[in-house]
């Protein structure tokens, strides 16, 4: 099939298609089961975009990815929206502002490489997933009023489910042990904990148990100061009323 008629079938540019062709570029998301369909190959297309997604993060976070793929809980807290649940109009705005000289096509094959990550949410049997926002993740309008407006009504959906729970820190708290940086604990497959640290361009893993369980304390903490989900649901539709 030509790159043109490709292109047609699955809705992509035939200059984008062309880049994944020649590994420029990751697939984005939704394309493997496109391909899959239009070529009638199952679920083949779908397979290689599990391995071949882990190959677009830099070596540093390479490892970080692996453990992801295999944790059966992830607990967050951060700054910003965690970037398992990020819509695309969110990724792409902070990649904007973070280089304002990269070329639209580097812009979207990072777009590309943080979207996929959100494969993991989609699995037969996907992790249970607990998010601390800060409230400054609710109040600050990234990529302007409609985005942000999109972005909060996911995290509305998945402030109670089964796999998800969202709440938020508020103001009002003040201080804590994590205020200049961004966490996530990730149990295992094997029961194993780790951690991941992350600050602006920097991120560390760290697998020493009696550092992670330290970062365990500081996240139950907060936890136990963060507002309920029931709450938080309230405070985000607030909040999302300041973006119509």
């Amino acid at each position: 099939m030509t790159l043109e008629k490709l292109a047609e079938a699955v809705r992509y540019s035939r200059s984008h298609l062309a880049r994944i062709e020649t590994a420029e570029h990751v697939p984005p998301p939704d394309l493997p089961g496109k391909l899959d369909e239009v070529f009638g190959t199952g679920e083949h297309f779908a397979r290689l975009y599990a391995i071949a997604r882990h190959e677009v993060h830099p070596e540093k976070y390479r490892r970080r990815m692996e453990m992801e793929a295999r944790a059966r809980v992830i607990n967050e807290f951060g700054h910003l929206v965690p970037g398992l649940v990020q819509t695309e109009g969110y990724v792409r705005a902070l990649f904007r502002v973070g280089n304002p000289k990269a070329s639209p096509d580097e812009i979207d094959e990072k777009v590309s490489a943080r979207l996929s990550r959100q494969t993991l949410l989609q699995a037969e049997a996907p992790p249970d997933l607990y998010m601390i926002i800060d409230e400054a993740a609710i109040r600050r309008p990234i990529g302007g009023s409609a985005v942000m407006r999109h972005q909060l009504s996911i995290l509305v959906e998945l402030v109670d489910t089964a796999t998800t729970t969202v709440q938020v820190l508020p103001f009002e708290h003040g201080e804590h042990a994590l205020i200049d940086g961004s966490l996530t604990l990730m149990t295992l497959d094997d029961d194993t904990n780790v951690a991941y640290v992350e600050g602006i361009g920097h991120g560390l893993l760290i697998e020493d148990p009696e550092t992670v369980r330290a970062h365990r304390r500081s996240y139950d903490l907060l936890r136990a100061y963060a507002l309920s989900p029931s709450k938080t649901a309230a405070f985000i539709q607030a909040a999302m009323e300041a973006f119509s």
